[in-house]
């Protein structure tokens, strides 16, 4: 496909097949996340969205179809910076600070930020501040949890994908996220859930 001929859009699937070996998993999926749109992927244990998500991030080859981000092949390096990702199970380098954490993820991108404008979106997730001081060995799981949504939400991507962003958060916190991102698709940011 020409890129004058590529799909519009943040993220755009096109008949989609993906598995392990050649046996597909998932297939012929179709999908357009457009601007500022929110879009949510539910389904049982094994119906394959893990699957899908490895495939939008390039860890898995399609075995069938296309996938583009912000109009460019899904595995190419403009496809690549234009998103940023949350796993599941989020597990920050335990050797780092909370602090050192943010930065790096800022600077996989090519991003800075003040250490205050950290400090300060950390309080806004209900993060206390302080504790970007200590290594995120010491953390407890909410709080790395947060630690991993600002790391993911700090970066001006136009894509987010979070893997159940929730996961370990208490009413607040949850509440809290739920206004960030809210504040991010206002932005028009497209940000894709599991």
């Amino acid at each position: 496909m020409a890129e004058s001929d590529s799909p519009a859009g943040v993220l755009s699937i096109e008949d989609l097949s993906a598995g392990y070996g050649k046996a597909a998993v998932i297939s012929e999926i179709d999908l357009s996340l457009q601007p500022g749109e929110f879009f949510g992927l539910i389904g049982l244990n094994g119906a394959g969205k893990t699957t899908l998500i490895k495939t939008i991030l390039g860890l898995r080859r399609a075995l069938a179809g296309g996938i583009h981000i912000m109009g460019r092949p899904y595995d190419s390096g403009e496809a690549r910076r234009a998103l940023a990702y949350l796993p599941e199970n989020f597990q920050p380098p335990w050797f780092l600070t909370g602090i050192e954490f943010l930065r790096f993820s800022l600077k996989l991108h090519n991003q800075k930020k003040a250490d205050a404008d950290l400090r300060e979106s950390a309080q806004r997730l209900a993060l206390d501040p302080a504790v970007l001081d200590r290594r995120v060995q010491t953390y407890s799981k909410g709080m790395r949890q947060k630690l991993g949504l600002l790391g993911t939400v700090l970066v001006e991507c136009p894509l987010l994908i979070l893997d159940e962003p929730m996961s370990g958060l208490d009413p607040r916190a949850r509440t809290l996220v739920k206004e960030l991102l809210l504040a991010k698709k206002r932005k028009g940011c497209a940000v894709f859930l599991s």
